[in-house]
């Protein structure tokens, strides 16, 4: 009897340990949208999550005709993007060969974008590190 007593205490409390312990907070966001509520949507959510968890991880991949939220005269949240680019742990990365495929150029990129060889392949990595995934669509 005692000896089930010693092992009922230690499963519980290892039970009880398990629910304490937090998980990392990493998503990636995947934008193909030219729609400005789109970007104006994504924004929102880096700021909120950025606020509820300021060690949350996140990236917003682009790629199909989402280029004008990063794209120097197209942008309509260019002040936002420069602004979340400073924060270590948001990261906005472009697919290059949806900038081949719409003629943009590094050079009319937003500071603090990264360019990657293929979106897919980005967000599909992420994915395989163990980061949630979120299709942003308005």
């Amino acid at each position: 009897m005692k000896k089930l007593i010693v092992l009922i205490s230690i499963l519980l409390l290892g039970i009880s340990g398990g629910f304490s312990q937090t998980v990392d907070y990493k998503v990636v966001f995947d934008l193909t949208s030219k729609d400005s509520s789109a970007h104006q949507m994504i924004i929102r959510w880096l700021k909120g999550i950025s606020k509820s968890d300021p060690k949350a991880q996140m990236e917003v991949v682009f790629y199909g005709k989402s280029l004008d939220m990063i794209t120097k005269q197209r942008s309509t949240v260019a002040a936002d993007v420069a602004e979340l680019s400073k924060n270590p742990n948001i990261k906005f990365k472009v697919c290059a060969v949806a900038m081949k495929n719409q003629n943009v150029e590094e050079t009319q990129l937003l500071s603090g974008v990264q360019i990657v060889p293929d979106g897919i392949y980005e967000i599909i990595s992420k994915q395989k590190e163990g980061w949630g995934y979120i299709k942003a669509t308005q």
